[in-house]
Order: C-alpha cells, then structure tokens, then sequence
C-alpha cells in the first residue's frame, strides 16, 4: 500500500506536544522545524545543548532544547524526571537520534556505543516517559529504523550488549536498526494487549542527505555512500515525509513499515511488512527482557516489576 502524503497535508498540531531525538541536525532538525511550523511545542533533545540552541535559533515557533546523550542512561533518566518535574505532557515521541559505527568506544555504562545510542536509549526513553502521555490526544511513539535491516537475515544476539563479537562497523550499525524495528513492532504488540492508548509506528527515511552519511570512514564505505547517494538519496526535508506521516497522519497504522520507495522520484510513503529478522516475536521479546535487564527500566512487562517511573 502507498499513499500520497505531503509536509502541506501535515494536520495542525497547535497544542501538541511532541518529544524529538537528536533534533539539532539532519532529518531531527527538519522535524522539529516542520513540527513547531504547525503549531506544536517542541522539545528538542540533543546531546549537546550549545548545537541545539544554534539550531534553535534559526528555526521559529515553541521550541525548547533539552540535553540528552543516549549513550549515556543517567543522562535518559535525568531527561525523563526534568520533563516530570516541569509538569509536562507529551504527545509525540519521535525517537530519531542515530549514530553509525565511527567509534570503537564502549557506551557510559559499557555496552556497544551504536547499540546502546541507537537502540538502549531509546528504550529506556520510551519507558520512562510513557506515564507523561495525553491519552486522549493520539498519542504516539515513532521509532526510526533503517530499510538496511533486511541485509542480515540473523538479527542482534541479545546476550551480546557489549559487542563482544569482531564485526564491521556496517554490520554494528545494522544490527542496531534490526534492534529499533524489532522493539518498535514488540511496542506494538505489547501496547494493544495492555489497550493502552498509546500507539508504536515504525518509519524509516529511504536514504537521505544527512551528516551521518557524510561521516564515512575509508574509501569502501565512502564509495558505497558516495554511490547509493547520488542514485537515492533523498534529501533531509524529503526524508522526513515518512516520519512525520507517522507522527502525525490521522490513517497512519502500527504494524508496518513506513517508508519511501526506492525509486528516488516516488515520493509517496509505502506501508511494507516486516520481514526476518523484524518478524521474529520470539527475538524480539528476548530483546526486550535483555533491554530492560541492561537499562533498568521496565514497563509493559509480562512480569509484576513495578512502573517504569520507579524502575530508575
């Protein structure tokens, strides 16, 4: 299925609240400025304030920057109790924010640093601030993964955080969108058996212009993104039509992929299943107990733990 969804067909979000991962650059920032445009109040969470507030200051609207560092689960957990603490509510969560493999570097609290950015943060973000939803305003959380995903047939080893296993830094940075789509489709699953108001969406940009790609190291990924670039790379601004169609688009549904074609003049938005290894319920709910055993935020557990205000 496809539809035809423009940033003009973007509903008004006057009174919305929307939360925004790594919105200082790239398809965050192109985000957060189409958000707040149409009226909503947006947060902008970035790992380093100084960027985001230079950001800020050329966009217009209600937006305010918050500093957040995925890699880091006490800066997640200071994120969420600041947002408690000033009485806000959300709508949106947007979960956005990656990093390729350009480091070696383990995270703050030791596990892969791609993983733990892409994948663990986002995690424990979407726990600790699932008690701020509005329930009767739509709310949503829109998990950003990667078409890539489909490359490995093998998904993440769950018992592997810290990245114990030698693998190329394309295949680190696969496996952590494998991890995003396998947590957005157990969101999913899990939000409809509680008939929790909230709704999980996966979306995914195709391949767009953004500073991740023109980060490459060495002449074999610079050649392959330099090359995949020109054929169909998209640029930020059209990257973003499937984000926002998720996060905002009244026919928007949970349990697919939303995404472009890879054809880079069809600008409509695709509706796909997912396919091995995002198909894998039983891999996915093994991820999400080792998630929350690794950040120590548990919700929507099958397991009397306790809410995920108090789990940190």
């Amino acid at each position: 299925m496809a539809v035809t969804w423009t940033l003009d067909d973007m509903p008004d979000q006057t009174g919305r609240t929307v939360v925004v991962t790594g919105a200082s650059s790239g398809l965050g920032l192109v985000a957060a400025e189409r958000l707040a445009a149409r009226g909503a109040t947006v947060i902008m969470a970035v790992r380093d304030p100084a960027k985001g507030e230079r950001a800020r200051a050329g966009l217009t609207g209600d937006l305010v920057v918050r500093r957040l560092d995925l890699a880091d689960l006490d800066t997640v957990g200071e994120f969420a109790a600041d947002l408690r603490a000033e009485g806000r509510r959300i709508d949106v969560l947007l979960n956005n924010a990656g990093v390729s493999a350009d480091t070696d570097e383990p995270s703050a609290q030791g596990f892969e640093r791609v993983l733990a950015t892409n994948h663990l943060g986002h995690f424990a973000l979407t726990g600790l601030l699932l008690d701020l939803f509005r329930p009767d305003r739509d709310p949503r959380v829109v998990t950003v993964g990667s078409g890539l995903y489909r490359l490995l047939r093998s998904g993440p080893d769950p018992d592997d955080l810290v990245g114990g296993r030698v693998e190329a830094r394309g295949v680190r940075y696969i496996r952590s969108k494998q991890a995003n789509v396998l947590f957005g489709a157990e969101l999913d699953r899990r939000l409809r058996r509680t008939a929790s108001p909230v709704r999980s969406f996966l979306a995914h940009p195709g391949m767009a212009r953004t500073p991740m790609q023109a980060n490459a190291r060495g002449a074999a990924e610079w050649a392959v993104t330099r090359t995949g670039g020109l054929l169909l790379a998209r640029s930020p601004l059209r990257g973003t039509i499937p984000l926002l169609y998720a996060a905002t688009a009244p026919t928007a549904e949970t349990g697919v992929f939303l995404g472009p074609s890879l054809r880079k003049w069809d600008s409509r938005v695709h509706a796909r299943p997912f396919v091995a290894p995002g198909d894998d319920q039983a891999l996915a709910a093994r991820l999400w107990q080792v998630s929350e055993a690794a950040t120590g935020v548990r919700f929507l557990s099958d397991t009397p733990v306790g809410s995920a205000s108090d789990s940190r």
